[in-house]
């Protein structure tokens, strides 16, 4: 049996919440009928399909009419992006090279349709600056996509700072539709959507405790969409709703998403805060250790990553021989995306100027609310005999 306090994987997937998929089960069971469905039976799953939506939003601080329920963060990060392909005229759009594969792949897959893709690299500490966007920009340009924290990284991106610079190029410019993958933020840091300028993010339940197969798209701006289908969701995103998935995330809302409304969610952020911080500092003192980016060894710069992911680079161990050895003694962590793990190449690390050697041996740590400073250090004990072996 896994040791759920040895896990230490939650940028890939979460510790489901069990008893909130209890009661969204009998949830489910209970509002069985198809909600699209005129009889009374799915006039009453309606009903409790929108008193999720009420829920979702009412967590995330938005208007219910900006929820549109999805299969998961792929979807809902899909969608967007695949609208610009319903408009008559073929232009460009921004991606940031930090993205996730879920956009990243997608992206390149558009350009083969006559679309432009144009890539914003970060600077060395892996931020994308807002001035990188807007000279990227071109008159053509109709969408930009910047995640809000990275899964590889924790690297918190200025997502006020590219909405307010676009908000003013829109200005005097066509207005250019800005897309946020808010799949890592959800649950990892403090998150705010009622920013002027952000007109669509993505989220996923299963990264927040919640069941895998259910996703949130938040959309702010009419899009016409690129999928079609039977038209539900107001025809965004077509397709018998999940009832279960949907009653599930509102509650992994209510209970995760940091928020100030949410007091014990707060003070859970701020343990881990502390939590990660001494990790860093005792990781720190292994040889060959190095923190990516460096810039996250000042504590005065911790501020710019979430607590709940950290990646690291012990020289000499390659990351996966690193990732094997702590499966050996029970500890679970990554060499990154678990959505192209088994892929070469580390494409967000490749783009931030590191050594071959540092990419080679990066791992991730990422840590839930539920971690203690117990076993943070019982983690750094068992990094430390690895290190140890190859000295």
């Amino acid at each position: 049996m896994y040791l759920r306090e040895h896990y230490f994987d939650n940028a890939a997937t979460s510790f489901p919440d069990a008893d909130i998929l209890r009661e969204a089960l009998d949830f489910s069971l209970e509002h069985w009928a198809n909600p699209s469905s005129i009889h009374a039976a799915g006039t009453d799953a309606k009903k409790a399909l929108e008193s999720c939506r009420a829920e979702c939003a009412a967590a995330l601080g938005v208007k219910p009419q900006t929820i549109f329920f999805t299969s998961g963060g792929t979807e809902s990060d899909h969608i967007p992006l695949l609208s610009i392909l319903s408009r008559p005229q073929k232009g460009s759009f921004i991606v940031s090279a930090i993205e996730h594969p879920a956009l990243r792949e997608m992206a390149k897959m558009i350009t083969n349709t006559g679309w432009k893709m144009i890539t914003v690299n970060p600077d060395k500490n892996g931020f994308i600056q807002p001035q990188s966007i807007i000279d990227a920009l071109q008159e053509d340009t109709v969408f930009v996509t910047v995640m809000a924290v990275n899964n590889e990284t924790g690297a918190v991106q200025d997502i006020p700072g590219i909405a307010s610079a676009l908000n003013e190029y829109s200005a005097s410019h066509r207005k250019v539709f800005f897309h946020v993958d808010c799949v890592q933020a959800a649950g990892k840091i403090p998150l705010n959507l009622n920013i002027k300028g952000i007109d669509s993010a993505a989220f996923s339940a299963h990264k927040i405790h919640g069941p895998r197969g259910a996703g949130i798209l938040y959309l702010n701006r009419e899009i016409n969409s690129f999928l079609k289908g039977g038209g539900q969701e107001k025809s965004v995103r077509s397709g018998t709703e999940n009832l279960f998935g949907a009653k599930a995330f509102a509650s992994c809302l209510k209970k995760y998403l940091i928020s100030e409304k949410n007091p014990s969610s707060m003070n859970s952020f701020r343990d881990q805060e502390l939590i990660t911080s001494s990790f860093i500092k005792k990781i720190k003192t292994l040889k060959n250790c190095r923190i990516i980016p460096s810039c996250r060894e000042n504590e005065s710069d911790d501020h710019h990553f979430s607590p709940f992911v950290l990646q690291a680079s012990f020289i000499g161990i390659p990351g996966q021989v690193m990732e094997r050895a702590l499966s050996e003694k029970g500890f679970y962590i990554s060499t990154g995306s678990a959505c192209s793990s088994s892929h070469a190449g580390r494409p967000v690390l490749d783009t931030m100027q590191l050594s071959a050697k540092e990419k080679e041996s990066a791992v991730r740590f990422s840590f839930d609310t539920s971690c203690t400073q117990k076993a943070a250090d019982e983690l750094f004990e068992a990094v430390k005999e690895i290190c140890l072996l190859f000295t």
